[in-house]
């Protein structure tokens, strides 16, 4: 892979809607409101294993602390979570809130997140209860005049896939991927900043060749990282320059995941792993591969600066992955410095027509 050493600076998902009645047997007594709201996502899979986020909603009166639980239907495990406490048993799983995510005011959510293990089939969960109270979209509270109890659902949760990361996505698509290491919570701000960079950079292309890469649903895998900070910092170095270590740790971990390989022609492989070493680390492009370390993904995320800086350096490395050598410095282009001033930076003719030629060029329509 031809990567130029320069610092930048720069799945399945189902809503299961919430709730049930449960009537105490007493006189006529207004009861405390009760309702949830579960979407569960799976986020990134591969063979053997995947990675899920839940998110939490409470639609009834306010929670000190919260119990989720749901049945697993096709054998799969819990590995690693984050956010919550998962506890599983036979095909029962138990996650229950951390210490600065119990309390959820009425309307409040929250979010957490897993890896685990899958062997003929990955179906997302058909029910969920919160506390004990089933999930499926609606609340219950009002006064009850009858001293008989009842504990009947008022609606049948409904699972509702929306897209599915069951296989590979479709060839010649830019497949975009963020490694979290396992030290590092899910934070949403990065698989959505991710997604408008790339967005942006879609339009772009657009602009200025008439035609632009595919992008798939979900943009961005988000993939759960199987090891920690320091470990895709310092893995496979030699000597005090780690510039390249975190990104090639990371593209490796990519390539043996998911099958990738150098110079895949299947697709167009955009890495942001959140790893850095302070004034070590960076990142750069080539051969059908964008490879970036935490400070452009802290970027895209909107935690390290004015993000037209972010957008420019994404423009340049797809360049670069397209086949786009740099260009000197203050030509104007996006290949030279004057990414810094996207959106006030162009591809040249020349620029233009080396990507349509290019090896990848079959890729923009």
């Amino acid at each position: 892979m031809r990567l130029r050493r320069r610092r930048l600076g720069l799945g399945a998902v189902a809503v299961v809607a919430g709730l049930v009645g449960s009537a105490l047997a007493t006189a006529v007594t207004a009861h405390a409101a009760t309702g949830c709201e579960v979407t569960y996502s799976v986020t990134s899979q591969w063979a053997g294993g995947f990675g899920a986020g839940v998110t939490v909603k409470n639609l009834g009166d306010p929670l000190s602390g919260w119990t989720l639980r749901w049945t697993f239907g096709a054998g799969q495990t819990v590995a690693q979570a984050w956010n919550a406490t998962v506890a599983q048993s036979g095909t029962a799983v138990t996650a229950t809130n951390v210490s600065y995510n119990g309390a959820l005011a009425t309307g409040a959510s929250t979010s957490f997140g897993f890896n685990g293990s899958w062997t003929t089939s990955n179906p997302v969960p058909a029910s969920f209860t919160l506390n004990g109270v089933a999930c499926t979209g609606n609340v219950t509270g009002s006064p009850t005049p009858t001293s008989t109890p009842s504990a009947t659902p008022s609606a049948t949760p409904t699972v509702t896939p929306s897209a599915t990361t069951s296989g590979p996505p479709a060839a010649q698509t830019v497949r975009v991927f963020w490694i979290r290491p396992t030290d590092k919570a899910f934070d949403q701000r990065y698989q959505d900043g991710i997604s408008s960079v790339m967005r942006e950079a879609q339009s772009f292309f657009k602009q200025q060749l008439g035609k632009t890469f595919k992008l798939n649903t979900p943009v961005v895998e988000v993939v759960n990282g199987l090891h920690d900070t320091n470990w895709y910092i310092n893995n496979n170095c030699s000597g005090s320059d780690h510039y390249w270590c975190v990104v090639n740790n990371g593209q490796a971990e990519l390539q043996q995941r998911f099958g990738l390989n150098s110079g895949d022609r299947r697709w167009l492989v955009v890495e942001e792993v959140s790893a850095e070493e302070l004034n070590q680390s960076g990142g750069g492009g080539g051969n059908g591969w964008v490879l970036l370390s935490g400070h452009d993904a802290d970027g895209a995320a909107g935690l390290n600066g004015a993000m037209n800086r972010w957008y420019g350096g994404m423009v340049h490395e797809l360049g670069h992955a397209f086949g786009l050598p740099d260009s000197t410095s203050t030509d104007g282009t996006c290949m030279s410095g004057s990414l810094y001033d996207y959106p006030n930076c162009t591809f040249s003719q020349t620029q233009k027509n080396g990507i349509l030629n290019g090896p990848y060029g079959n890729f923009l329509s």
